[in-house]
């Protein structure tokens, strides 16, 4: 009975029963060949954006099945979704383009010139503009999300990876990867008008935030996962992660931070208070499941992976594995 007692204090909240724990629920196979990076959930429509290769694989989330396509987008990133005006945003980063595409048929209606390789893409509703961040340009492109009309280039300090965006305060958040940063952004002004470090963590990839509390999850390459205050950017908390993490995301319904890792693990972590934060569970995943989308409405959780090819004689191990063809699905994690 003592041996019983010790075990449960000592194991995560999750594992000893407290909690309600993640596990998978199926796999939807997608195929096709090339990598994959963002996904997007549309949790009103039912929809989720997984960006692959030249294209956007559309996942119709009642029926777990691949719904349709978005082509035409060349290195494409991430997307974006404007559910105001029933359209998307694509960053196609192999031609310095962002796609403007109608959802009811999935087609681009135009495409806005950006900086070079346009990665991260986000819609800043209250300004109804959208925000391309440019990795190799160093900056982020601003258009109208109407007219396709570029009203701002923002230089920026650094190569920006995931960005979020507070519509109540008018600030948009990007992490600056190779400057270990977070740069502030005023949407009215398009001016950078803070910029914070996020020690201690470095090379910041993915990005969440806590509306209600204002805080920001950020994902770093030291396996930490932060909590910055997005008022001041202090640093409030920390809790360690897996290998190689890309992305964030947050679930105000439960109060839950997750982070994707690259090396097979799902980080859960709950926000017990505004500078407090506990990991709650550890999950597996599969190999290169590094980015994700949740619909908040179900709290799924939604990760793309493939089988890849075994490493050549002689090849670094830092060197990206090659996915093989035919093998893409996404993966569906829930309670």
């Amino acid at each position: 009975m003592l041996m019983s007692f010790l075990i449960s204090i000592l194991l995560p909240a999750s594992v000893a029963g407290a909690d309600p724990t993640y596990h998978l629920l199926k796999e939807i196979p997608v195929g096709g060949a090339g990598g994959w990076d963002y996904l997007t959930s549309d949790d009103a429509a039912h929809r989720l954006y997984v960006t692959h290769g030249v294209k956007i694989v559309v996942i119709d989330t009642e029926k777990d099945a691949v719904a349709g396509e978005i082509a035409d987008t060349p290195g494409v990133h991430g997307f974006a979704i404007a559910p105001d005006l029933q359209r998307g945003f694509s960053s196609n980063g192999r031609v310095a383009k962002a796609g403007i595409i109608y959802l009811k048929t999935l087609t681009t209606l135009a495409k806005v010139g950006t900086g070079e390789n346009p990665d991260a893409i986000i819609y800043a509703s209250a300004q109804h503009e959208v925000y391309t961040f440019n990795g190799k340009g160093e900056s982020a492109t601003v258009f109208d999300a109407s007219t396709g009309k570029v009203t701002a280039t923002i230089s920026l300090p650094g190569k920006p990876e995931f960005a979020a965006y507070d519509p109540a305060t008018g600030l948009v958040y990007d992490n600056i990867e190779d400057k270990n940063e977070v740069v502030v952004i005023d949407a009215k002004s398009h001016r950078v008008a803070k910029t914070w470090p996020i020690a201690p963590g470095t090379e910041a990839s993915g990005l969440a935030i806590d509306l209600e509390h204002h805080r920001l999850f950020i994902g770093c390459h030291n396996r930490l996962m932060l909590m910055m205050d997005g008022t001041n950017g202090k640093v409030v908390a920390s809790v360690p992660i897996g290998d190689r993490v890309d992305a964030n995301a947050f679930d105000p319904g439960s109060q839950m931070a997750f982070s994707s890792n690259g090396d097979g693990t799902l980080t859960i972590a709950h926000e017990d208070a505004p500078d407090k934060l506990t990991v709650v569970q550890s999950v597996t995943t599969q190999k290169g499941a590094r980015t994700m989308a949740i619909d908040r409405i179900t709290q799924k959780i939604y990760l793309a992976t493939a089988q890849f090819q075994a490493p050549a004689a002689g090849e670094p191990p830092s060197a990206r594995p090659t996915p093989l063809p035919g093998t893409f699905k996404i993966l569906v994690f829930g309670k």
